[in-house]
């Protein structure tokens, strides 16, 4: 989930009437989700390519010679919170490619003496040489989370690789520098997880009970998205990772500067602390019930300088935008791709 908001809460607001706001009702959005025993799981086998310091595992549908969309998952949740949005999109022509980030899945690194880094910079670094192992010159890149995070990275550090971006939360980006700035209680609040995770209590009680954690995250931060049991297993299975506690718990300690990263992307994250505008055609959703931690979307709608519109999707959507109302998300990626 998002620190960032932190490096914009100093900026000027802006009426939310300059921005390009659609609405998108979702219908019945407090309906449980279908669960495996309603839906079979699309994926099918999952796929292996070496890129970078992974192996990453990553599902594959659609055409394959078709325009390409890569889906972004963020913590806690998995490559099924696009289990709809991907076949829907494989239908209109798409390949969609859908990778488990590093420490989720079967996702691994392939030597057991790279660190397990969890910082911004790093994760990202991981999509372009996964597209890059691929063969992909450029993709649609859609993501919520630290997915959403990811993607605007990639889209201000490399936006020649990206088409078009759809980005939950909207700006994302920020440094180390970010997190030192204290927030009002109520605020910092929100962010328990956060300093519960700075220190090895915090570690240890991941570790044992990183499943419970997990369905509690889900809850907060999608108070009304009455998730079912076979929901909720299907994704917190691949935090079953083996480096699963030690990439979450370095990439919330590095953001309170509380862990070294690598001097390999320290370049990287002087760029990003700086928060660059993201030029490539975007759009943004917020989900009007997210619980989790986000910026307003007034306070970061000028750091988009290219095509850009923002969307509201109501009728309860909280934080796991894509798989609690994913007709919106499907809709903004053909949207995005033509703006």
């Amino acid at each position: 989930m998002k620190h960032t908001y932190l490096a914009l809460a100093a900026a000027s607001v802006f009426s939310l009437a300059s921005l390009v706001s659609v609405t998108h009702a979702e219908g019945q959005s407090t309906q449980p989700s279908l669960s495996p025993t309603a839906s079979q799981d699309p994926w099918g086998p999952l796929k292996h390519v070496h890129a970078g310091v992974l192996d990453v595992a990553y599902a594959e549908m659609g055409p394959a010679h078709g325009p390409v969309v890569i889906l972004l998952h963020g913590w806690p949740y998995d490559i099924h919170s696009f289990v709809d949005v991907a076949p829907a999109l494989a239908a209109k022509g798409y390949r969609v490619l859908v990778p488990y980030t590093r420490g989720y899945g079967d996702t691994r690194f392939l030597s057991d003496s790279t660190m397990r880094n969890g910082e911004p910079a790093a994760v990202a670094r991981d999509v372009v040489d996964f597209m890059d192992a691929l063969q992909i010159k450029h993709a649609v890149l859609g993501g919520f989370d630290w997915g959403a995070r990811s993607a605007d990275i990639v889209a201000t550090l490399w936006p020649e690789r990206v088409k078009a971006l759809v980005t939950v939360s909207g700006y994302l980006i920020g440094g180390q520098e970010s997190g030192d700035t204290p927030l009002p209680p109520k605020a910092e609040l929100q962010w328990w997880y956060q300093f519960y995770f700075a220190t090895e209590r915090g570690r240890l009680g991941y570790d044992k009970n990183r499943h419970d954690f997990a369905r509690l995250i889900w809850q907060l931060a999608s108070p009304k998205w009455n998730f079912d049991d076979a929901t909720f297993e299907r994704s917190a299975a691949a935090l079953n990772n083996p480096d699963q506690v030690a990439i979450a718990i370095h990439n919330y300690r590095w953001r309170l500067d509380l862990a070294k990263g690598e001097a390999k992307y320290e370049p990287l994250e002087k760029r990003l602390a700086q928060l660059p505008p993201i030029t490539v055609p975007t759009i943004a959703l917020e989900g009007d019930a997210n619980g989790a931690p986000h910026p307003q979307p007034e306070a970061y709608a000028k750091k988009f300088t290219g095509k850009y519109q923002f969307r509201l999707v109501t009728g309860g959507i909280g934080h796991n935008l894509p798989e609690e109302a994913p007709q919106a998300f499907t809709q903004a990626v053909i949207d995005a791709d033509h703006l």
